[in-house]
């Protein structure tokens, strides 16, 4: 088994590191966030960093690159206070990781990369309709990292999904909307179930779990 230090990290080329680092997590979550400026002007990103912070009340949060050079997403969330949160499917990957591309401010990766903002139930920040599964949230504080990237916080406002991918115990399948997930930078696979294990107990073993009654 290979054995590497922080002196083996810091002695690798810049990119070998950054794809090593990057890759270290495993599969992660891959979404477009969206956001829109004060006068509108929209913006959207791609980010592999949406965790859930918590369910009552609903939290997520996403973690911004440092703020060292112009940061579209984080400019125009703190200015209008809101976002949202796009699953990426496997018919549009491309499109939406060359979002990641260096576009000027006055340039929208919405019609550069070819996705339709679609601006829903007065919220000011703008959704992916090609997206099947989508999030409006509104920012409630953001943490700065020692390495000077920040964490943004934000409470779910809005869910929008398909009724077939919203399962009776409130599971979401996301193979029916082809959901894909990320490896490093640019790498992308579609997930699929290997089980599902009910509650865990300390002294019962994994416990399969059985499926939930229809709700018909």
């Amino acid at each position: 088994m290979r054995h590497i230090t922080p002196a083996d990290l810091q002695a690798f080329e810049k990119v070998y590191r950054l794809n090593l680092i990057n890759a270290l997590p495993g599969y992660k979550p891959t979404n477009l966030i969206g956001t829109a400026d004060a006068e509108g002007f929209t913006n959207l990103a791609i980010f592999s960093s949406v965790i859930h912070l918590g369910s009552a009340p609903a939290v997520l949060g996403i973690v911004t690159r440092p703020t060292t050079v112009p940061r579209h997403t984080y400019q125009n969330l703190k200015t209008t206070g809101c976002f949202t949160i796009n699953h990426v499917h496997a018919s549009f990957v491309g499109q939406a990781h060359y979002t990641s591309a260096d576009f000027d401010a006055d340039q929208s990766e919405f019609e550069q990369c070819h996705f339709t903002p679609e601006f829903r139930d007065d919220f000011p920040a703008p959704y992916v309709g090609e997206s099947k599964i989508s999030i409006g949230l509104r920012l409630k504080e953001e943490l700065p990292i020692h390495n000077g990237t920040v964490l943004i916080v934000g409470t779910v406002e809005h869910i929008y999904l398909p009724e077939n991918v919203l399962l009776p115990d409130g599971t979401l399948d996301l193979p029916a909307v082809d959901d894909v997930c990320v490896s490093g930078l640019d790498t992308y696979y579609r997930a699929s179930s290997v089980g599902a294990f009910a509650y865990a107990r300390p002294g019962q073993g994994p416990q399969v779990k059985t499926a939930p009654a229809s709700k018909e």
